[in-house]
């Protein structure tokens, strides 16, 4: 609990009782978390200024403590009474601008060693708990100030999108040329697609006429097939098998009419 400390040390010689070194932890996590002490009762009193100390006389009465905080940006006051009930401490908060209150029940000896009030390092115990209980019973009901508000985490989706190697690649807007694939004459491209179907390699066991190691003019089937096929019709880079001629001057017989190795052995 930094900062504490030294405040523990400013209030030591009005610390007597248990429940002061209590109400002193518990102030300093208001302080935490964007507040400021006024003072004390219920009503404000002459040249009050905000404070990160304990006003004076806070510890007079042993049974209520009365303390006022406000906001470091002005939007909220509050008024703490601590009251004491045989061994534990009741936290009764109001914010007088919405007149919320929240409640809190603590019992001193789980956060308090009575037997060493005058050791910082030893008086305090259980100290995440209490922060715990500070912020989830009193803070979090009331509403932090502006300046204290937590930062909701940014969405890691963007950060993490190119990591995944099983997400699809986003498809190119209507009318673009698919990306040019490798060259599948070179030999060292044969199964290349098979082993890394996602690589975007050539040279798998599919058989794509586009892409079967014949040199052929610039067909992009994406781009759509005048008469027969509108743009967009087949996904930028997907196998695509012509159905039928794909326009004057192209060389070669149409890979479907092209008949079988053999096919006139009658041994075959």
């Amino acid at each position: 609990m930094a900062g504490l400390e030294p405040l523990y040390a400013w209030a030591r010689p009005a610390i007597s009782r248990p429940q002061d070194a209590l109400v002193c932890g518990i102030h300093w996590e208001l302080i935490r978390h964007g507040y400021r002490c006024l003072g004390t009762g219920d009503q404000p009193g002459p040249d009050e200024r905000k404070s990160e100390l304990l006003p004076a006389g806070w510890e007079a009465n042993k049974e209520v403590y009365t303390l006022r905080y406000k906001s470091t940006d002005d939007a909220r006051e509050l008024l703490l009474k601590a009251i004491m009930v045989e061994d534990s401490m009741i936290l009764n908060v109001m914010d007088r601008s919405s007149q919320r209150v929240s409640d809190v029940t603590l019992a001193v000896a789980d956060y308090i060693n009575p037997e060493h009030l005058d050791d910082f390092h030893k008086v305090y115990k259980n100290t995440e708990e209490l922060r715990t209980r500070i912020a989830s019973g009193i803070i979090a009901p009331l509403g932090a100030p502006a300046g204290k508000a937590r930062k909701e985490p940014e969405s890691t989706e963007d950060v993490h999108r190119d990591e995944n190697p099983l997400r699809l690649p986003p498809r190119q807007p209507l009318g673009t040329r698919a990306p040019s694939r490798p060259s599948p004459l070179s030999p060292f491209a044969v199964g290349g697609e098979d082993l890394d179907p996602l690589g975007g390699r050539s040279g798998g066991m599919i058989v794509d006429p586009l892409h079967s190691g014949i040199p052929q003019p610039g067909i992009d089937p994406s781009s759509g097939i005048p008469g027969r096929l509108p743009p967009g019709a087949v996904p930028p880079g997907a196998r695509f098998d012509p159905f039928g001629p794909l326009g004057i001057g192209r060389p070669g017989p149409d890979p479907d009419h092209l008949p079988p190795p053999g096919y006139d052995d009658m041994f075959m």
